[in-house]
């Protein structure tokens, strides 16, 4: 994600800490004698807690490598890709580029006319590969001919896309950032437009000479999905109804569809063949202009629970997070849907409900354009951050698994209520109104002796029923405000949730913990899952668990439907002088922080992990890693020594934890360096593995307003101070990445 978002928390529980769980598992007789005879993972596995894995079906057979076979990588502040000895790569393409020649090529200098609907979107992110049968359908085996999916999350550095920044009330050179304090001035239509249809999600079709990738301009499978496009609300047939009431706009006044998709990050493949664009941190856009009517007081709870804008005093002025879109004049309310103020006698007389058309996992067929996009409201509203599918079993229900992206948020699971057959594979929106629509929501809670509880989100539970800081109408109610019922559950807050993944060869899942600041995370508010507390050593920047970790989990007896699992920390993320805060005992070589991206390789079993980290940008910017995955409770036991300085004073603590076998250089070794700015996100390889797709995102995010000067002061050039495109400002752009050898990437 985009390190604008980076401080979003708008959690103001105080759901249980582990240590006090820790307590009340002491306090309990049984399992106390269940801690004290072999304390977490092994008393689980003693118990049975950790399974052994059912047959999955599965394309092809994953591979699994036991050691890496590639040089590990130097630290780097370059402005440019650094791969190892023996490795290539090209662009595939960058933000900007048309994917038909009815728009002329991009410019780089912010003079295009058009309004981007026909040209690859902005800030690359989560993306995947998918191949085209001899009938133009699905295939999940390689055919020579595929299209890549591609998201594009967030218009944060949009000024770029201007001659001279963007402009407000008539003055130029301005860059508004989510976070800004700028006025709210009418804004022109056309810079609008470029900005809104940057986001989404970019499909083209790929085309191979030799072994080499290239897309396909004009190809009629190249489409985008922007915020404008038409979506279907879909959700659970006894409660859908009462879902569409909840989407009421002057869009559409039955609730029955709405339009588009934002900062679609992390994504989802589906075993059907299907691309499901996360929606996640989409808050950020709204407006309220001055003068507003109060609002009711269960919008203003759940507006706040999400981050969006509730008032309209000169106070929340100040601090709007929106850029504006609701300003330019309109009588197709293109723009006027921007503003979320109760203008009308109801809602279907405005857009007060726009805001509840976000958030939910995007399901989009990307070999049928003429399909519609569909809203799967099942799942849940939140800042959806990838939904990763366990392994499909034949006759089983599926599982999807799911990040909420923001600091001291939820990891969730959805279970499908049909159970999964392999014949629905290439059945497009139809599987997914099959198995997207029925069934049933979890939160995760983390327990302190490794394992964990999936707590289902129902109206039936009296937690929620009864809970008293938002009163739940229905259970659509629940699924559209999912994380306050989750709040209401005690589920455990972890350290921004982002990107989850599936290793294929056990089933087990992997989430990457980003970073939490000292506002959340303090020696006396840690827990078993989220353990650490410190100071960034070298001050460059960051408080509280800066740099991240990756904590993975096991169902029990390997079952989508299961109550529980067990788990552990993969890899703790850390600079390599972090003393007692290294707790993976990474070296120069491997050092990384603030994982976001993961990806499992079926071809070599290769775990990836990207980052998008401000917290040892001093030192290097940000990687892809490559690992090599052990199995949870490979590890064992540790105590974590925690030292944090809380104004002006240190405070100390310990706190007991689980972490997975050390993996060394050996196994964990950095694979690319990205250019000044940039957040390394989204991957995917091809069947073979020989092929790795790889985005970088935002190079030169912190290049800034144009000012007075002529001459913008650009952090990055990248990708054209490497040969793609046209040189000067920097642009997202998808990697297309190679052995010399011909081999597979990593081993």
């Amino acid at each position: 994600m985009s390190a604008t978002f980076d401080d979003d928390n708008c959690n103001p529980t105080s759901n249980t800490h582990f240590q006090q769980v820790l307590e009340q598992s002491l306090a309990n007789p049984a399992r106390r004698r269940l801690l004290r005879g072999g304390f977490g993972l092994a008393a689980l596995s003693a118990t049975g807690m950790l399974p052994t894995l059912a047959n999955a079906n599965t394309a092809s057979a994953p591979g699994k490598t036991n050691a890496l076979g590639f040089q590990s990588l130097d630290k780097s502040l370059a402005d440019q890709v650094v791969l190892p000895p023996g490795y290539s790569f090209t662009v595939l393409h960058a933000g900007g580029d048309p994917i038909n020649t009815r728009v002329p090529s991009f410019s780089n200098q912010g003079t295009e006319s058009d309004d981007w609907s026909e040209r690859i979107g902005d800030q690359h992110d989560g993306m995947d590969i998918y191949y085209v049968d001899s009938a133009g359908k699905y295939s999940a085996r390689d055919t020579g001919r595929a299209v890549l999916s591609v998201n594009h999350e967030s218009s944060a550095e949009s000024h770029l896309l201007h001659p001279r920044g963007q402009t407000s009330n008539g003055v130029t050179g301005r860059k508004f950032s989510q976070f800004g304090d700028w006025d709210l001035g009418s804004r022109p239509e056309l810079e609008v437009l470029k900005e809104i249809n940057l986001h989404g999600v970019s499909v083209v079709e790929l085309v191979k000479s030799g072994k080499q990738w290239t897309y396909k301009v004009d190809s009629a499978l190249n489409r985008r999905i922007t915020p404008q496009t038409p979506a279907n609300i879909t959700g659970p047939a006894a409660h859908l109804a009462d879902i569409k009431a909840m989407m009421v706009t002057r869009f559409d006044t039955s609730g029955a569809t709405s339009r588009g998709t934002l900062n679609n990050c992390g994504h989802g493949k589906t075993p059907w063949g299907t691309y499901l664009a996360c929606e996640e941190n989409w808050s950020q856009y709204f407006g309220m202009p001055a003068g507003a009517k109060p609002l009711d007081g269960k919008t203003v709870s759940s507006r706040k629970r999400y981050g969006v804008i509730d008032a309209a005093s000169a106070a929340e002025k100040k601090s709007e997070r929106s850029q504006g879109w609701h300003t330019v004049s309109d009588t197709d309310n293109r723009f006027t849907r921007w503003n979320i103020a109760a203008t009308g006698a109801s809602a279907s007389e405005d857009f007060r409900n726009e805001p509840n058309t976000f958030g939910y996992n995007l399901e989009i067929d990307p070999l049928n354009p003429s399909s519609v996009p569909a809203k799967r409201v099942g799942m849940g509203r939140f800042a959806h951050e990838a939904a990763v599918c366990g392994l499909p079993k034949e006759g089983a229900p599926l599982a999807f698994y799911m990040g909420c992206d923001s600091r001291n948020e939820y990891i969730y699971k959805f279970v499908s209520t049909a159970n999964w057959s392999s014949a629905d594979i290439g059945g497009g929106m139809a599987a997914g109104d099959k198995y997207l629509n029925e069934g049933r929501l979890y939160v995760a809670r983390f327990d302190a002796n490794g394992s964990g509880q999936w707590l289902e989100m129902t109206l039936n539970d009296p937690k929620i029923s009864g809970y008293p800081a938002y009163r739940f109408a229905n259970q659509a109610d629940v699924l559209v405000n999912a994380r306050l019922a989750a709040d209401a559950l005690g589920a455990t807050r972890m350290d921004r949730p982002e990107w989850g993944a599936v290793n294929h060869n056990n089933g087990e899942i992997y989430f990457a913990l980003t970073n939490n600041s000292a506002a959340n995370r303090t020696p006396t508010k840690v827990d078993a899952a989220n353990p650490r507390a410190y100071n960034d050593l070298d001050g460059k920047k960051g408080s509280g668990n800066p740099n991240g970790h990756i904590i993975r989990f096991r169902e029990q007896d390997s079952l989508s439907t299961a109550a529980g699992f067990a788990w552990d920390i993969f890899v703790f993320g850390a600079e390599e002088d972090a003393g007692d805060a290294n707790l993976s005992g990474l070296t120069a070589k491997n050092a990384f922080s603030s994982p976001d991206g993961l990806w499992f390789s079926r071809a070599s079993g290769i775990c990836w992990i990207q980052t998008d980290d401000g917290a040892i940008t001093d030192e290097t910017n940000c990687m892809l890693l490559a690992a090599v995955p052990g199995q949870v409770g490979d590890g064992g036991r540790v105590t974590v020594k925690n030292s944090l300085t809380v104004n002006g004073a240190t405070v100390t603590g310990t706190q007991d934890t689980f972490i997975g076998a050390a993996l060394g250089e050996a196994k964990l070794r950095r694979f690319l360096v990205a250019p000044k700015g940039a957040e390394v996100t989204g991957i995917t390889e091809t069947e073979d593995g020989k092929t790795l797709f790889v985005n970088i995102q935002h190079p030169g995010e912190d290049t800034p307003a144009f000012g007075s000067d002529a001459a913008l002061k650009l952090q990055s050039q990248w990708p054209g101070n490497q040969g793609y495109g046209p040189v000067g400002r920097p642009r997202s752009a998808t990697l297309v990445i190679t052995r010399d050898d011909g081999g597979v990437i990593g081993v």
